[in-house]
């Protein structure tokens, strides 16, 4: 029997000792743990080259999950862009683990993430942006006037061509007028939508299906310039953002035609009750049928922009909560200055004194301006896009097994 070598055992190289001054990364970290000659003093460890450093740009590399959600999710709201979900949730789908979003990394110096919002805010003055808005209601409830207060400029239809003379139609018409205003070097096309004869006729039966239809048709319109081959570059954005739908101040209830418009449309579209020449009534009776008209929304189970269910977060809810309590705003609308104690203020000449459109112990012009341009207008365009033209989306595609693309040659004419 021959003598049986044993293998030879080599043994295991030393570990060098970590310093005390470089921590364990976590075990969901995806980088690896640094070495002493980065965070400097030391030796044994060099500092590994710039190519092996992770970079969080791109999807080639680990990235923290969390963090591209968050910034992504922020970027979308505080830059004005529709796409800050889809940026979070394409961006989070990348390879490598991922930080719990209370344990992030220490950066070990300026990178510059924070330029995105100042990028993002340079492409979006050069493009600008679009908002359209809707205006329902019957005759004489100051719509035109109201919106060319709420943006200080002639931009109802009745301001771009409108004759005295001009009767009422025998049925609901639909008439939209864009114009592009400037403010600070922002660009906005804003379209306004009429909607006359609504509510003027005896027999309103269905007098809401115009409306409901022109709303679908925009979306229709969307989605099948997004599911063409050749899409262009940019989309126009004909939907309807925001609907104002006005109520006579009768000081006693809703009229069942306001009921049943707002219950079919208010899960296709951002409606917002407004009550319309608010100075035709007291302070007293104007709390009283505001509080009526909230419960017969209750009742009919209306909901009303903003919904209970979109909140996103408490602070959302604490803002939205204040909102919601406002409603229906009571407004007035006037383009005519006078001058009050010095100075030049929009109202209404009475022969007891001046209506101020904007003055808040007078009407609620002021909360219904500030609410729909300067905190909520980024978010109905979100909640247009993100809810009602998604339930839309699916629907259609539901329908004979969806749309199918249209072939380029199709297209052609409308991508020139």
């Amino acid at each position: 029997m021959s003598d049986v070598v044993p293998p030879e055992v080599k043994p295991k190289p030393a570990v060098p000792a970590k310093p005390p001054n470089v921590g364990a990364p976590s075990p969901s970290s995806p980088f690896p743990p640094q070495g002493v000659g980065i965070g400097g003093g030391g030796s044994g460890v060099s500092a590994p080259p710039p190519s092996s450093i992770p970079v969080a740009i791109g999807s080639h590399g680990p990235v923290h999950h969390s963090v591209l959600h968050s910034v992504g999710h922020g970027v979308g709201h505080a830059a004005g862009l529709s796409g800050g979900h889809t940026v979070a949730h394409n961006g989070g789908q990348v390879h490598g683990g991922s930080l719990s979003s209370s344990g992030g990394s220490t950066l070990l110096g300026y990178i510059g993430i924070d330029t995105i919002i100042e990028q993002m805010r340079r492409k979006t003055m050069k493009t600008g942006f679009d908002f359209n808005v809707m205006v329902v209601g019957h005759s004489g409830l100051g719509k035109s006037t109201l919106v060319n207060t709420l943006f200080k400029s002639q931009v109802s239809r009745r301001s771009a061509g409108w004759a005295r003379d001009e009767k009422i139609p025998k049925t609901v018409e639909i008439k939209a007028v864009s114009h592009v205003l400037e403010e600070g070097g922002v660009k906005m096309k804003l379209t306004v939508v009429d909607t006359p004869g609504f509510g003027d006729q005896i027999n309103n039966d269905n007098c809401w299906e115009p409306i409901c239809k022109y709303i679908n048709e925009q979306y229709e319109k969307f989605l099948k310039e997004e599911v063409n081959i050749t899409r262009k570059k940019r989309i126009p954005d004909t939907r309807v953002h925001c609907c104002l739908y006005f109520i006579s101040p009768t000081g006693h209830s809703l009229r069942p035609l306001d009921i049943e418009f707002m219950k079919r449309l208010s899960h296709s579209v951002n409606i917002i009750p407004v009550l319309a020449k608010a100075d035709t009534m007291t302070i007293e009776e104007r709390q009283e049928f505001k509080q009526r008209v909230k419960k017969e929304l209750e009742m009919g189970g209306i909901e009303v922009y903003p919904q209970k269910e979109f909140d996103e977060d408490m602070e959302d809810k604490s803002d939205n909560d204040k909102i919601r309590e406002a409603m229906p705003f009571a407004v007035v609308g006037s383009d005519k200055e006078y001058q009050v104690n010095g100075k030049r203020v929009l109202g209404r000449k009475t022969p007891w004194g001046i209506v101020e459109v904007e003055n808040p112990n007078h009407c609620e012009f002021a909360q219904l301006r500030d609410f729909l341009i300067r905190s909520h207008l980024q978010d109905l365009k979100e909640v247009t896009h993100n809810i009602h033209y998604e339930t839309y989306r699916a629907k259609r595609l539901n329908e004979n097994g969806g749309l199918h693309p249209i072939s380029a040659n199709e297209t052609q004419e409308s991508n020139l």
